[in-house]
């Protein structure tokens, strides 16, 4: 029976093991024991001089999923892959992953819409560049990465308002 299965790996070197063991399932003709080879990523979007640049990032450093059926060759196919440093589990029985946890790993990128990653620190100076505030300048006081929203400190009127803009509403100063 297929399960998902986590390996350890040198952290940095997830893909490298990924090509790895994919080459040596098919030189070793064990397609029949290893489905697919995964390593877990989502993306990220983030504001890098103004401009909004997509990229990936791994989700789980260190650690690469295998969809495969426990049998001894197949143990011994992943576990002398260049890289992998052993299953995830007790030493020699490797414990697969339930449904939940798979669906969680694999599927997030589906319900998920791209994170965006601050570029920004709290007591920063920025400069509104969008929206009614326009030209105001702050400090930045809060940041809500899960909103991609920044807390700036505004002055308006010689009192300083907290205003909430989004990241690409400013630029740093």
């Amino acid at each position: 029976m297929f399960r998902w299965y986590v390996i350890n790996t040198y952290s940095g070197h997830e893909n490298k093991v990924k090509q790895n063991l994919e080459h040596r399932v098919h030189t070793m003709s064990q397609e029949r024991n290893v489905r697919q080879v995964v390593v877990p990523t989502e993306q990220i979007s983030e504001m890098k001089d103004g401009q909004k640049v997509q990229s990936e990032k791994r989700t789980m450093p260190g650690y690469v999923l295998v969809n495969m059926e426990m049998t001894d060759d197949a143990w011994g196919l992943v576990k002398n892959t260049p890289g992998v440093t052993g299953f995830v589990g007790s030493r020699n029985k490797p414990i697969p992953l339930s449904k939940v946890e798979v669906d969680r790993l694999l599927h997030r990128e589906a319900a998920e819409r791209p994170r965006t990653r601050a570029q920004f620190s709290i007591g920063e100076s920025v400069k509104v560049i969008s929206g009614p505030l326009a030209d105001f300048s702050g400090e930045i006081a809060e940041i809500n990465e899960d909103a991609a929203k920044l807390k700036v400190l505004v002055s308006i009127f010689g009192r300083e308002t907290p205003v909430e803009v989004n990241y690409d509403q400013v630029k740093k100063i």
